[in-house]
């Protein structure tokens, strides 16, 4: 999404003026992603129709997975069934913060770039797990496989380990191009991001990102996201509670968050 620059605060009719082109832009924005989603969506079930009425399996969402190519390669510090879940955090903290999350999408990086460091120092202090469920379903949605390139990078940070990857997860989000934009698919690109996340650019997590090692693993992770029945990102869950992160299409401020989590971890 385009940001554009205030440079002085407009009064009277300039300001009104001023407030209603910036309703008509985010209800713009709003629109646009609730049409990427439907778009993703009802393509999916009408692919499937069309494959079953010929005979052939498909699974929703394997559409942004073509060309993987290779052997499934799981990077270490996985966990969750076949290895498709990313937990940070204790191990053995009580709760659990479950986030759903597309690279390319940009209400992700609005909520990751606000309110993401305080969730991520009640994973620190030990109140709860945090488990990503990472999606490529905007790749099919916007055009070009930046989703997916990000999310096989992602995995090579992980193989380095967790804090490598949340830390690269992060610089992905605060870097985040234009959703029109398919700038993570440039693997040179990812790399110089992941220059930014100190010890991470090892040889073996160069190689991995330039030949793709995690691919197919990325695929994997997108079918679990399929399956798990959340159509939209980001979605926050704590304890299974869905949380509403976002209020009038901007995520809520840190203390919101704050009080969410204190209501149901008490």
């Amino acid at each position: 999404m385009s940001k554009k620059h205030r440079t002085s605060r407009p009064t009277g009719n300039a300001a009104s003026r001023a407030a209603t082109e910036r309703m008509r832009e985010e209800r713009e924005r709003t629109e646009r992603s609730a049409r990427i989603r439907r778009r993703t969506v009802v393509g999916a079930a009408s692919a499937a129709v069309l494959a079953l009425a010929a005979g052939v399996a498909f699974a929703v969402g394997g559409g942004s997975g073509s060309g993987a190519g290779g052997p499934l390669v799981v990077p270490a510090h996985t966990s969750g069934a076949d290895g498709t879940v990313v937990t940070y955090g204790k191990a053995d903290a009580p709760h659990t913060l479950e986030v759903y999350e597309d690279f390319r999408c940009p209400y992700c990086a609005r909520l990751e770039t606000t309110t993401g460091k305080t969730a991520q120092q009640f994973a620190d202090a030990g109140t709860y797990k945090v488990e990503y469920h990472l999606a490529t379903f905007l790749d099919q949605g916007l055009g070009g496989k930046g989703s997916r390139t990000a999310l096989a990078a992602a995995g090579a940070a992980l193989d380095e380990g967790v804090d490598k990857f949340k830390q690269f997860h992060d610089v992905l989000y605060a870097n985040q191009p234009d959703e029109r934009e398919d700038g993570f698919a440039d693997v040179d690109h990812l790399l110089d991001l992941a220059g930014q996340v100190p010890g991470l650019k090892t040889d073996g997590f160069v190689k991995a990102v330039r030949e793709g090692t995690y691919l197919p693993w990325a695929d994997q992770v997108d079918k679990a996201f399929d399956r798990s029945g959340v159509t939209g990102t980001p979605t926050v869950k704590l304890d299974g509670k869905k949380l509403d992160v976002f209020t009038g299409g901007a995520p809520v401020p840190p203390e919101q968050f704050t009080a969410m989590v204190r209501q149901v971890t008490g």
